[in-house]
């Protein structure tokens, strides 16, 4: 890579389609040079903790997440050099041994429910967006995933949003919209929205020769 790769954070809550945008935006450029990172992979190690503790960790808090990890990573792929990236164990509460290896491309996508939450985070990205969506939709969304695809009964999904999803989104994720550069309503189902950042980003990478 001549160039500076370029980076764009694509933040919102869970249930408003962020992962939808990511993956367009990231087919759109299939066989070019882009890869994804989730958050998700980058939640702290735990392994020091019984397990008892481990089940009482609230997974939309920022203290979560090993953001120092992440920085680092970013960092590693902005200067061309490949990373580990960390596997975590959601039936354990901690991280794996496992990783997964990743080589440096063009674009770098990361994807989160706060990965806007994070000064230092913000100021690797060229651009951040934020899904907007509205709460019905989300939580909607988030019971037909954990019922479906995490065997969830109707009752623990709801008393989670209620106690932990719908509290955090509104105290952390929410307010971070204010350091998106673009604000996308409705997530994967918003094309016009996607068709401009796919042009966007083309702008981008066309100035930097890596189209």
């Amino acid at each position: 890579m001549k160039n500076k790769p370029v980076v764009i954070g694509v933040a919102g809550g869970s249930g408003s389609g962020k992962t939808s945008v990511t993956r367009a935006i990231y087919e759109r450029f299939k066989g070019h040079s882009i890869l994804m990172l989730e958050q998700d992979f980058y939640y702290k190690d735990q392994s020091s903790l019984p397990f008892e503790e481990r089940l009482k960790t609230n997974y939309d808090h920022p203290l979560a997440f090993d953001n120092h990890l992440l920085i680092e990573h970013v960092n590693q792929l902005l200067n061309c050099q490949p990373i580990e990236k960390p596997v975590y164990d959601y039936a354990l509460h901690t991280r794996s041994d496992k990783v997964v290896h990743v080589e440096p491309k063009d674009v770098i996508i990361l994807e989160g429910i706060l990965i806007l939450e994070d000064e230092q985070l913000r100021n690797l990205m060229d651009i951040k967006l934020f899904v907007d969506t509205d709460a019905d939709i989300r939580i909607i969304r988030r019971l037909q995933r954990d019922i479906k695809e995490r065997e969830r009964t109707l009752d623990s999904v709801i008393d989670q949003y209620l106690s932990v999803v719908r509290p955090m989104h509104n105290q952390f994720i929410e307010p971070t919209k204010r350091y998106a550069d673009i604000i996308i309503p409705e997530g994967g189902h918003n094309h016009v929205a996607i068709d401009l950042m796919v042009t966007k980003i083309q702008t981008i990478l066309e100035q930097k020769s890596f189209l």
